[in-house]
């Protein structure tokens, strides 16, 4: 990878990570579009650690007050907390379940401009319909158990390329009646130990493997997704309740329409 490309991935990457527009499609569609060779899963993986460095800065607070009820807490005022905290694991192990089984189709046999064409599609017409008949009417910290199992469950079919992880997750939490902010911000916490798992199996994973790593790409890859991801976070959290879901359903209904028609 030259340095032109692996900008222009990073940003891609830290810009659409947040986004229900998915990152990994977008991180495939790159180079089929643009005539480079695929930037194999090491750099996927490099840009998605940096998106998950700006996830821990933009929520060190919350993060901060999680931890301290979980390790220290016994006053009431932590009791919230210390559920998030432990409805988030719950809510996390399925996708490591199912990801750690199918990691090597995942990594290798669903990287298809069709597939990604038809989930694009598909889920941004998803990702609209709980938009316009949710309720919206419950905040995070009005998350059930039964939400846990469901939106962790939703979470699985984002192994898909196309289907957008912070897209099925705030698809299946605004059915659930949840907020705009709300459903982004349960999205954006859920991507935490999400993309911490799935960069610990990747690591293990490439210890095995003898080819040579680019380590200024990767470094770089992950600096510049990370700041990208950062302000993406910041802007999206303050726009989401006054714009909705449509512009992202509307431009996924487009790019799965297209890549359809010529590809």
């Amino acid at each position: 990878m030259n340095w032109l490309e692996v900008l222009v991935l990073a940003l891609l990457q830290g810009a659409t990570e947040f986004l229900p527009i998915s990152s990994s499609a977008h991180l495939i569609l790159a180079p089929v579009l643009l005539g480079w060779e695929d930037q194999g899963h090491a750099f996927d993986v490099a840009v998605h650690v940096g998106a998950l460095l700006a996830m821990l800065s933009y929520f060190r607070r919350e993060l901060g007050a999680m931890l301290h009820a979980v390790v220290a807490g016994e006053a009431p005022e932590s009791e919230s907390a210390r559920y998030l905290a432990v409805w988030l694991v719950v809510a996390t192990i399925p996708i490591v379940i199912v990801g750690a089984a199918m990691f090597s189709v995942v990594s290798t046999d669903l990287r298809e401009v069709q597939l990604i064409a038809w989930t694009t599609l598909g889920f941004g017409i998803l990702l609209w319909v709980a938009d316009a008949q949710g309720s919206r009417a419950r905040t995070e910290e009005q998350l059930r158990w039964s939400d846990a199992v469901w939106i962790g469950s939703a979470q699985c079919l984002a192994l898909v390329p196309g289907v957008s992880r912070a897209g099925i997750v705030m698809t299946a939490a605004l059915a659930l009646g949840l907020q705009r902010t709300a459903a982004a911000r349960v999205a954006f916490l859920l991507a935490i130990p999400t993309i911490a798992a799935a960069g610990t199996l990747s690591l293990q994973k490439s210890l095995h493997v003898t080819q040579a790593v680019d380590w200024g790409a990767l470094i770089l890859g992950a600096l510049v997704a990370g700041i990208s991801a950062w302000l993406c976070i910041h802007f999206f959290l303050r726009l989401i309740e006054r714009i909705g879901m449509m512009p992202f359903a509307l431009y996924r209904v487009v790019l799965g329409g297209l890549l359809l028609a010529f590809h």
